[in-house]
């Protein structure tokens, strides 16, 4: 095995991981939440499940955008981002672009401090942003997986 398949196999496993949760918090775990009697008990669990879950996005998207570039200096992609067919390139570096700003920077520096603020004040209507935030980046997140798997494999 070479280092290229070992990198394409860390990139799979961390858009999977990565992506899957996602999926999971937006479809399993916030409507589950929004079920909770008290707003209370909604923060709280939310956030002992996405602090945990943050941790393993953190790790997955590095590993995703370390592999990622690695594959791209490796096979000598770079022209394709100058190509509107491979549009799917540039959106699976705007989505990591997105999720690693999210992850990083604004989450810990802003948007923890936010939410707590703003679920107190207004639980259910923070809930309702939070998933709607959620089904936008997982479907931009899905439509590139998509447009990737197909792109990579010549379609």
């Amino acid at each position: 095995m070479d280092d290229a398949t070992l990198a394409r196999a860390i990139h799979v496993f961390g858009v999977v991981l990565w992506i899957g949760g996602v999926g999971f918090v937006t479809t399993v775990l916030l409507p589950a939440v929004r079920r909770l009697k008290t707003p209370e008990e909604r923060v709280a669990f939310f956030e002992a499940v996405e602090q945990r879950f943050a941790w393993q996005a953190r790790v997955t998207t590095l590993l995703v955008g370390i592999s990622g570039f690695y594959l791209v200096q490796t096979w000598n992609l770079w022209d394709r981002f100058a190509e509107i067919e491979f549009w799917w390139m540039h959106a699976m570096v705007l989505v990591w672009a997105v999720f690693t700003m999210m992850l990083f920077v604004a989450e810990p520096l802003v948007l923890h401090r936010w939410f707590l603020k703003r679920a107190a004040e207004k639980p259910d209507e923070t809930f309702r942003l939070i998933q709607r935030m959620h089904w936008v980046l997982l479907t931009v997140s899905l439509v590139t997986v998509i447009g990737a798997t197909i792109g990579s494999h010549g379609g």
